[in-house]
């Protein structure tokens, strides 16, 4: 009676060993055949811009090239514009940014104030 019961739990010791191997074999498998990690891009540079109506603009320029946060206050909120290649001009809902992070002329164009140009 006492091998039995020996017997019996070691048995479901190996049982349960051999499932946790499997769990793990399963979840090195899985992260294995996962698509890659892409991160988002980092700010290059940031910089306040004035316009030619006297406003003033800030822009944190992304490491992608072709996307930029567009600020019209300093802590307000941020949109993101988007171009589909670089060098294009990048949009969102009614704005519009031509430049690049290196320039210190841009071309902005926004839903309350339309197309005008802006200096660092």
């Amino acid at each position: 009676m006492i091998r039995t019961f020996f017997a019996l739990t070691l048995a479901a010791a190996l049982a349960g060993c051999n499932q946790q191997d499997q769990a793990e074999a399963d979840a090195a498998n899985a992260a294995a055949n996962a698509a890659p990690i892409v991160l988002p891009p980092s700010i290059i540079a940031s910089k306040i811009y004035r316009c030619k109506d006297n406003s003033v603009v800030y822009i944190d320029w992304l490491s992608d090239n072709k996307s930029a946060n567009v600020r019209t206050e300093q802590n307000g909120p941020a949109t993101h514009v988007v171009a589909p290649e670089v060098g294009q001009p990048m949009v969102a809902e009614g704005f519009s940014l031509t430049g690049a992070a290196a320039d210190s002329d841009v071309s902005l164009t926004r839903p309350d104030k339309g197309a005008q140009s802006c200096h660092v």
